[in-house]
């Protein structure tokens, strides 16, 4: 183990953003109306999804399918674009973004690892130079098909996908910050692990 290297995993929503930014997109690319209505129809799998009746990545892909399915790609793309420079900046905590300063003038490696899709994670990730880990959506023929690329980055999948990049043996800290369940097996990675550490905002 090296006592120089240092590495620190960021979840996304709700640690570093005050809300849900799934939600936040399909109210910024299909307006109030839609986003409502679309709620109407969606709600039983929110309810059941919080009564762990489904898991996160089913019900993730219930409201990606009814919102996003047949929806080229380079539109979806354009729109999450938008959103990450209009709409993002507003939802992001002060704190996390004065942390992460933080840790990158100390010379950390700061990567984000989020369920939520990388496409309207990235443009703001690039901007600040952090390694992004994300769910990623499934595209055919040019088109949103509304399930998931692979597996949800979510829980143990958040290890997987970590543990798949780096060798953590090589670093002598390993920070992680998370907000929910789904965080707490990246948290255990941790030499140095922080939960909900930016809620006083």
């Amino acid at each position: 183990m090296s006592d120089c290297k240092k590495i620190a995993f960021f979840d996304f929503d709700g640690t570093i953003t005050r809300k849900d930014t799934l939600l936040e997109v399909i109210r910024f690319q299909k307006g109030r109306y839609s986003f409502y209505k679309g709620f109407l129809w969606t709600g039983p799998t929110l309810i059941a999804y919080k009564l762990k009746l489904i898991s996160n990545e089913v019900a993730k892909q219930k409201i990606l399918k009814y919102f996003f399915a047949g929806m080229e790609e380079s539109v979806f793309q354009n729109a999450c674009d938008g959103f990450a420079e209009t709409r993002l900046p507003a939802l992001i905590r002060t704190g996390a973004l004065n942390e992460i300063s933080k840790l990158k003038a100390a010379g950390v490696e700061v990567v984000i690892v989020s369920a939520s899709a990388g496409n309207w994670i990235r443009r703001w990730s690039d901007s600040l130079s952090l390694e992004l880990i994300s769910t990623s959506l499934e595209i055919i023929n040019d088109r949103i098909t509304g399930r998931l690329k692979g597996r949800n980055c979510y829980g143990a999948e958040k290890v997987r996908r970590i543990r798949e990049r780096w060798n953590l043996d090589e670093f002598g800290e390993i920070y992680a910050y998370g907000d929910t369940e789904g965080d707490q097996p990246m948290l255990a990675l941790a030499t140095k692990s922080y939960y909900k550490p930016f809620r006083n905002e």
